[in-house]
C-alpha cells in the first residue's frame, strides 16, 4: 500500500474558535499506539454489526484478524465498507478517530511475517501468529487479515479546545 497524504480541514462547526486543525502525523501516531478499536461491519439484511477488536497500523493502513466463521468475516465477504474506532471514554479529554474504508484480505505471506511481528511487538507474545497458507494461525484456529486504508478520518479533540479534523484521502 502507498501512504497518501490526505487533504485536512478543521470544521468550524463543531470546533471551538481557538482550535487547529490536528496534523496527520499525530493522528496517526494515536492510531498506532491505540490499544483497542471498534469495527462496524454490515450484515447481508442491512443490520449493523459493532464489535471491539485489536488492530495495528502499518504502510498507511489498519490491519485487523479474524476467524474466517466469525460474523464480522461474514459480512466483510458481503460489504467490504467498514468503520474503525477509537479514543476514551471520557467527554471532555482525549482525542477519538473514527476511520472510514473499505477491508481488503492481506494473503501474501511476507506481509503477513511482518504483521505478526507487529502484533506481537505491539501486544505481547500472547499474540504470536505462525503465517502459513495466507493466514494467521494460533493454536488449532487460524485467522484472516484485513488492510483498511483510509478513505476518510475523522478526529475529535475533547476538552479545551474541541476541535473536529477531517482528513480526506484521494
Amino acid at each position: 500500500m502507498t501512504e497518501k497524504q490526505p487533504e485536512t480541514r478543521l470544521d468550524p462547526r463543531y470546533s471551538d474558535g481557538t482550535a487547529d486543525a490536528t496534523p496527520w502525523p499525530e493522528a496517526e501516531a494515536l492510531l498506532s499506539d491505540a490499544e483497542l478499536f471498534w469495527i462496524s461491519t454490515v450484515r447481508q439484511d442491512g443490520r449493523p454489526h459493532v464489535t471491539p477488536l485489536l488492530a495495528v497500523w502499518a504502510h498507511g493502513a489498519l490491519h485487523f484478524c479474524t476467524g474466517p466463521g466469525e460474523r464480522k468475516a461474514k459480512n466483510l465477504a458481503g460489504n467490504p465498507h467498514v468503520v474503525l474506532t477509537t479514543g476514551t471514554n471520557a467527554w471532555d479529554e482525549g482525542y477519538d478517530l473514527v476511520v472510514e474504508g473499505e477491508a481488503v484480505r492481506v494473503s501474501d505471506d511476507g506481509r503477513l511475517r511482518e504483521l505478526a511481528a507487529a502484533w506481537e511487538a505491539k501486544y505481547g507474545d500472547f499474540w504470536h501468529f505462525e503465517v502459513r497458507e495466507g493466514a494467521f494461525h494460533h493454536g488449532s484456529g487460524h485467522a484472516l487479515v484485513f488492510a483498511v486504508a483510509p478513505r476518510t478520518v475523522f478526529g475529535f479533540g475533547k476538552g479545551e479546545p474541541f476541535s473536529q479534523t477531517r482528513w480526506r484521502f484521494h
